[in-house]
């Protein structure tokens, strides 16, 4: 009896526990998080996805966290999901009475998962071509044979890849788009060149753009002043001007020491 009534007085004086607050999704290719606020104390979390046509699926349950991946739970990207975020006692898991609970803002994967760095394989600088080979980011999500889908997988003909380059040490930008794994652009042979690849969806209100690749640099051609730039041959050029002058200076003032040495013991012999 001590446990019984120790739950009906805990039900009775918190008939609402605190709910769920700051809630927000986080997707990258499509690998969901959902996040909240507060951190519990004395009761749980659980979450539960609500879509426009599926079954409501349960994740996290009697969590403690504050976070839950919810990416399994939402395979057909192109629903639009809601996230309820139940705060619950344990002892209340089996109870027909609704706990309380906070809802998230809409979340449609397909619209809103941001699309990651795409991976550079391979680039190459030759005459004035420059040729660069990409891959596609993956998602969590799997073929029946098991191997990984990729972001180009589910977006098909939305997905889009923008390539952008300058000239090495230049802030001028240039850019091509394609819709295949490799771009090909024409460039100045005598030039090295830099560059990044971004992917997009053109059909989006928002998030149209993807996250930006690691920039690299060609190095055909590259020589000493590509590298370091005309101000250190500057310095150079006036380091060893001053060391010639300073050469030049010693030698002179070494030239008249001599002479007026050589007078000096001159001298005595021209008084005898």
């Amino acid at each position: 009896m001590t446990d019984g009534t120790l739950l009906f007085s805990v039900f009775k004086g918190n008939p609402e526990l605190p709910t769920a607050v700051n809630i927000t999704w986080s997707s990258i290719n499509f690998k969901t998080i959902l996040q909240w606020q507060p951190k519990p104390s004395g009761y749980f979390y659980t979450v539960e996805i609500h879509g426009q046509v599926s079954d409501t699926k349960k994740k996290c349950i009697l969590t403690t966290e504050t976070e839950c991946d919810v990416t399994d739970a939402l395979r057909n990207v192109k629903e639009t999901y809601t996230a309820h975020i139940l705060s619950v006692t344990s002892s209340r898991v089996d109870n027909f009475e609704e706990p309380p609970f906070a809802a998230s803002e809409k979340f449609t994967p397909y619209n809103q998962t941001v699309l990651g760095k795409p991976e550079i394989r391979n680039y190459t600088q030759k005459a004035s071509k420059l040729n660069v080979v990409f891959q596609d980011p993956l998602t969590p999500y799997t073929f029946p044979n098991g191997s990984f889908q990729s972001v180009r997988d589910i977006f098909q003909h939305d997905l889009e890849y923008k390539l952008y380059y300058w000239k090495d040490q230049s802030s001028g930008k240039k850019d091509v788009t394609t819709k295949s794994h490799k771009f090909e652009v024409s460039v100045d042979s005598t030039k090295n060149y830099c560059f990044y690849i971004q992917g997009i969806i053109p059909s989006r209100r928002e998030n149209r753009n993807g996250q930006e690749s690691t920039v690299l640099c060609t190095s055909v051609g590259r020589n000493i002043l590509d590298e370091y730039g005309a101000e250190v041959f500057i310095i150079i050029a006036v380091i060893v001007i001053a060391v010639i002058t300073l050469a030049i200076v010693l030698s002179v003032v070494l030239c008249k020491r001599k002479k007026a040495k050589a007078a000096r013991e001159k001298e005595p012999l021209n008084g005898v």
